[in-house]
């Protein structure tokens, strides 16, 4: 079915369409959910995040593997539940997202703990549940390890990341694998700290990781970050120290524009596995971190068209979510295609409109120069707004976090209610 506007269901990121004029998420209309649920509202396919964890599992079967969604991407429980009742462990970053980890009932042992800036009190929170690794960023960094591990009688599992020096042809925020970036050790410096690491009473050297970055839509640095992975762990354990497992973080893109081209993530580890193999590994276990790719297409962002305001030099369509809701566009410069839940008729006049929100920020943009045919009162979907959006809200202008809503068929469960002032004023005092 072609919508009335001329966008085609292809265009439309899977398990969305348009059915009898109007946007759905699998068989669920979209308009009713605002009308429940009022606006903004985030609105996730159940089904799609199974479809694109699917593919990853197609790719690594018949492998020993761990996948470990990267809970950074979207932590909302109960999509953190599904994807955990589906085999995945997850990889946290915080104190924080390990207590929402063990809230949806993953196993300890397939959390995976990243970052560049862990604290003693998470360390001995991480080491008390017993996770299975934490992956190390830095020498100072497995020095304090080693302490607190120490202390409390036990051994940290660890993975060193390594850091090598591979464009990942992506935004300079989310690009990690650059010497110019904050994360990982270098690979000159590598051999010399496992051997470190491996003669520290409280660390079990378990491993080696590597993550380059975020939004990677072509193969070719996967495959230089690997050939330079494998290099290293030859020289590592040419040292006297084994390495169990090789980690090949995440940072997949997904198709944001209905243009992009990333690789499926079945084919990806395709050519990842053969390279795997030629290079004498195919025995290795294998973990992965995928974030964004499992959850960025899944969900949407219904906004409501509050005000036109035609302008000499621009048009400005002011919805009611903001920067505070959708940061991706202020931080990134980030582009969501933009669609009506309800598309007007086909002889509709459309304009030319930068759609933005009520923030007081003039950063505070949601879509440069959209033609659309809308009325005030209509409703937008923001699409591909399942990662690094919720996650990352805040209530700058004291307003309130959106409510969140997972549709499983024609199911629709509200996952979290929208937050209230009452909610985000809880924790101060007057004086």
């Amino acid at each position: 079915m072609t919508t009335t506007a001329g966008l085609p269901d292809s265009t439309l990121p899977p398990f969305f369409s348009y059915q009898d004029q109007a946007l759905h998420a699998e068989g669920v209309p979209l308009q009713r959910l605002a009308e429940e649920h009022g606006t903004p509202l985030f609105v996730y396919s159940r089904a799609a995040i199974l479809d694109a964890l699917a593919a990853y599992q197609r790719g690594l079967a018949g492998r020993e593997h761990l996948i470990c969604y990267a809970m950074k991407a979207n932590s909302s429980l109960a999509i953190l539940q599904t994807l955990v009742q589906a085999g995945c462990g997850l990889d946290i970053v915080s104190g924080g997202e390990l207590e929402r980890a063990l809230a949806v009932g993953v196993s300890p042992d397939k959390i995976i703990f990243s970052g560049v800036g862990k604290t003693r009190a998470e360390m001995r929170q991480a080491l008390q549940v017993g996770i299975g690794c934490f992956n190390v960023e830095s020498r100072a960094e497995l020095d304090v390890l080693d302490e607190v591990a120490r202390e409390m009688g036990l051994r940290a599992p660890v993975s060193v990341r390594v850091n090598p020096n591979v464009d990942a042809k992506t935004h300079p925020y989310i690009s990690t694998g650059l010497k110019g970036n904050k994360f990982g050790i270098a690979q000159e410096d590598v051999v010399e700290t496992y051997r470190h690491a491996a003669a520290c009473a409280g660390l079990r050297v378990v491993g080696i990781d590597c993550h380059i970055g975020s939004q990677i839509t072509q193969t070719g640095p996967y495959l230089d970050a690997m050939d330079r992975v494998l290099d290293a762990v030859e020289s590592i354990e040419a040292a006297g120290v084994k390495i169990e497992h090789i980690d090949f973080g995440g940072g997949l893109g997904i198709d944001y524009q209905g243009n992009d081209n990333p690789p499926a993530a079945d084919a990806l580890w395709q050519a990842l596995l053969q390279r795997l193999d030629a290079r004498g590994f195919g025995d290795r276990k294998i973990c992965i971190e995928p974030g964004r790719s499992l959850v960025g297409n899944a969900g949407a962002c219904l906004t409501e068209v509050l005000f036109l305001k035609p302008g000499e030099q621009k048009n400005f369509l002011i919805v009611d979510a903001a920067m505070n809701d959708l940061p991706r566009p202020a931080m990134y410069q980030a582009f969501h295609r933009i669609v009506p839940v309800q598309p007007r008729a086909a002889d509709a006049s459309s304009t030319v409109w930068d759609v933005v929100g009520p923030v007081c920020e003039s950063g505070d943009w949601i879509g440069r120069d959209r033609e659309l045919a809308v009325h005030s009162g209509d409703l937008l979907a923001v699409l591909s707004a399942g990662a690094y959006c919720m996650s990352m809200a805040s209530n700058y202008n004291t307003r309130g976090r959106a409510a969140e809503v997972l549709v499983d068929g024609t199911q629709a469960h509200l996952i979290r209610a929208r937050e209230s002032v009452a909610d985000q004023t809880r924790l101060e005092r007057l004086l």
